[in-house]
């Protein structure tokens, strides 16, 4: 009976032995488990974090690239009524003949204008005679015109400028009506 006892007292310590195993096991598979689902979510953090980060320096390297092309339009805007006065003075000592004079101020607006075109201004292209574009011009007023000027432009009354792909001051125009 004592060999019955004895394994008897070894069958329970194999059987305790191989349940603490099994829930060693069980703990030690949905330790696992929780460790690869946090793992899961700090690598999806990383990965929205980078993307942000990544989406972050296009979006400043792209507002700086911007404010670099158009940091010059405050001033450049300053200086259009100055253009608007050598040109009204070309104007008028042209119409004068008055050539030592003349030379002298076309040599300077030659220069402005070169200096100005190089800073990346440009006068908006509208000549007598175009069809009306609200979006490329200003209209000031409308005169009575004939059917063949109805809609279009009759006079330009002030130049228009773009810096870049931006207008800066639309062109004032008369259109005929």
């Amino acid at each position: 009976m004592e060999n019955k006892d004895i394994n008897k007292e070894e069958i329970d310590l194999n059987v305790e032995d191989t349940q603490e195993t099994e829930t060693a096991q069980v703990e030690n598979e949905s330790m696992e488990e929780i460790l690869k689902a946090q793992v899961a979510e700090e690598k999806d953090k990383y990965l929205r974090l980078f993307a942000e980060f990544e989406n972050y320096k296009r979006r400043t390297s792209k507002e700086r690239l911007d404010l670099f092309k158009t940091a010059n339009e405050e001033v450049v805007s300053a200086m259009l009524p100055v253009l608007d006065d050598f040109s009204r003075a070309l104007l008028e000592l042209e119409k004068q003949g008055e050539s030592d004079h003349l030379l002298g101020f076309q040599l300077i607006a030659t220069k402005l204008i070169d200096t100005l075109a190089a800073k990346g201004l440009k006068e908006v292209a509208i000549q007598s005679g175009d069809v009306f574009n609200a979006d490329l011009s200003e209209a000031i007023t409308q005169i009575p015109a004939g059917d063949e000027l109805k809609g279009k432009v009759v006079d330009v009354v002030e130049k228009g400028y773009k810096l870049g792909d931006k207008i800066i001051r639309f062109p004032k125009v008369v259109i005929g009506q």
